[in-house]
């Protein structure tokens, strides 16, 4: 039933390896001012078919493919990862706005989620998109999963941008953070829509696409507007021996089960977590969200997310399935697009020119939704390995971008948004602890 002891020796190998090259990759970008994902994701290009595999066959091949069942329960770790950076991301998802920005808020979430998506749709007839199909053969799944991709943010990515920047609490933090949340949510809608249209490859159409958004709104609605309301009422009910008894315990059955709910439903097990995030965010008071949040992060964000991301650069070979070409045309007509549409709404609400331009580079962070949708749709067979290449070069390179300037503009002691003037920068709690360790000396 369970594993020799050679086979339980190598896959606590392979999982050291990928853990420490994902954290110390992720630490060492995070010290040169690039967002960490873009370290964890080198991590594993490093041990993958990029790199060691490339260099030594037989290493790669004794680390990540000794029994049958290895790539199974690296795959098992790696949907857990999955599933918990999903949750913190619905964690941080604002719902509320402050009455002076809720018009701002308004119209960046329907350009930047209507417009480049629409334009994303559009930009498959510049290309031949069969030759990107995955084994699900599904034309329209993966033109969904290319609108999402020009359109999506990362609410991971620029929080943790914003965080090292010590900006956080300034207005443009709170507004982009709100603004990222809403319509990522909006864009996962989408993408649960494709997913449930490749899972009926026999009957796809315009049934099917109707049947499975009905399906997908009404387990939003559940989850959003009645699932809160129950969770209040028995969060702290005496009969509630879980909560009672282990406070993270009951959180995580909750996330567990609308997990499971949404794959029982058709609707992708990672939209389950999201929107359980969402659900325990406008359940648990200011205090025991906190509590929640300092528990959960320790061992997400050490463990399991960063395996996740590792484990995304463990599937690419880039020196095998990389269309620099094409990459590069993905990646000009996703910039300018949204950053057009962004930019140019900005200016039509008569923000100023620097507010449009950051606001702008925010949106165009796709980070962890982007490596998100890249993987959910390649693991669906809605697309190739060659576009999953792209998609998840597309997500790095863009939050590199995005970080870059917000960092310039900061370091220039210019407002991010009219209202922040005068704002002072909050030094992030690790670069305190950094600088409160005794120098070597």
């Amino acid at each position: 039933m369970g594993l020799n002891a050679a086979e339980m020796t190598t896959l606590l190998l392979s999982l050291l390896a990928l853990l420490v090259t994902a954290n110390v990759l992720g630490s060492l970008a995070e010290r040169l001012a690039i967002p960490r994902v873009i370290g964890e994701v080198a991590g594993g290009l490093l041990l993958g078919p990029t790199l060691l595999g490339h260099l030594s066959p037989d290493l790669f091949h004794r680390l990540f493919h000794t029994f049958p069942f290895e790539g199974k329960i690296l795959g098992f770790v790696y949907q857990l990862g999955l599933i918990f950076l999903m949750f913190t991301s619905g964690l941080k998802v604002q719902p509320k706005f402050d009455r002076e920005d809720a018009a701002v808020a308004a119209a960046v979430i329907a350009a930047s989620t209507i417009l480049p998506f629409a334009a994303g749709w559009l930009f498959t007839g510049l290309f031949d998109p069969s030759e990107l199909l995955g084994p699900a053969r599904s034309l329209i799944a993966l033109k969904i999963v290319v609108a999402i991709s020009i359109a999506v943010t990362s609410i991971p990515v620029i929080s943790k941008i914003l965080c090292d920047l010590g900006v956080m609490h300034t207005r443009f933090a709170k507004l982009v953070v709100a603004v990222a949340g809403i319509h990522d949510t909006l864009l996962w809608v989408a993408l649960a829509v494709a997913a449930g249209t490749a899972e009926s490859p026999g009957t796809q159409g315009p049934a099917t696409v109707l049947r499975t958004t009905g399906i997908t709104l009404g387990f939003i609605a559940v989850c959003l507007f009645a699932l809160p309301h129950l969770l209040r009422r028995i969060n702290g009910h005496k009969l509630n021996i879980l909560a009672r008894t282990s406070f993270l315990g009951y959180i995580l059955a909750i996330l567990l089960f609308l997990a499971l709910l949404a794959g029982y439903l058709g609707v992708d097990v990672m939209f389950g977590a999201l929107l359980a995030g969402i659900a325990v965010k406008l359940t648990l008071p200011p205090h025991l969200l906190e509590r929640l949040d300092n528990s959960i992060r320790g061992i997400s964000f050490s463990f399991f997310i960063p395996l996740y991301f590792a484990m995304v650069g463990l599937q690419l070979d880039l020196a095998k399935q990389f269309p620099v070409g094409f990459f590069l045309m993905y990646l000009l007509f996703a910039t300018m697009i949204q950053s057009a549409v962004v930019y140019g709404t900005c200016r039509l609400i008569r923000l100023n020119r620097l507010t449009g331009l950051n606001l702008a580079a925010a949106m165009n962070a796709r980070g962890g939704p982007g490596i998100v949708l890249s993987t959910v749709a390649y693991s669906l067979g809605i697309i190739n390995e060659r576009l999953f290449a792209v998609l998840v070069m597309l997500a790095l390179v863009t939050s590199w971008m995005a970080g870059a300037w917000l960092r310039y503009v900061v370091k220039t002691g210019r407002p991010l948004m009219p209202g922040d003037e005068g704002v002072t920068r909050i030094k992030p709690q690790e670069e305190a602890q950094w600088d409160a360790l005794p120098s070597a000396k």
